[in-house]
């Protein structure tokens, strides 16, 4: 699964950047989603883009890795343990990776998918962020409905 999201990512990211021009945006629904062609220097949504170097390169580089390394920790630790937590880690470590390779190679992220809705106007993103989206929302899920439940069948066995 891992491979499947960074080699999708990558695919769909080179597919952009060979078919679109910087900027250009394409209607897939007109009035709520473009594929539009944009280049992220920054973190999530653009945040610390023209930064100084020597704030972006611990923050887009090492401190990434480092996570990388954490995650694949956390995915080996939870492989037998708990399935919706490796998911999440496997999820947040492909995304993480494929970011990682265009920041790598080429010092900003490509972004694509852009949804709006009138004037509102949701930051581009890609497949791997997508992924780590996902796997956000699976650890909130877990940690607010499964773990509750968890605790409440062990205080009614009491």
């Amino acid at each position: 699964m891992i491979s499947t999201i960074i080699i999708a990512d990558q695919i769909t990211k080179g597919l952009i950047q060979q078919k679109f021009f910087l900027g250009e945006s394409i209607p897939v629904i007109p009035g709520l989603f473009h594929l539009t062609y944009v280049r992220n220097p920054g973190a999530a949504f653009g945040m610390l883009a023209y930064a100084p170097e020597y704030i972006r390169t611990p923050l887009f580089f090492a401190l990434p890795v480092l996570a990388c390394f954490w995650l694949i920790h956390l995915i080996w630790s939870n492989r037998n343990k708990n399935f919706l937590h490796c998911l999440a880690y496997s999820l947040i470590f492909a995304g993480a990776v494929g970011n990682l390779i265009d920041r790598f190679s080429m010092n900003y992220v490509v972004d694509f998918f852009d949804f709006f809705w009138g004037p509102h106007h949701f930051a581009a993103f890609n497949i791997a962020d997508s992924a780590i989206s996902i796997a956000a929302m699976i650890l909130i899920v877990d940690l607010v409905f499964l773990n509750k439940k968890k605790e409440e069948s062990v205080t009614s066995t009491i």
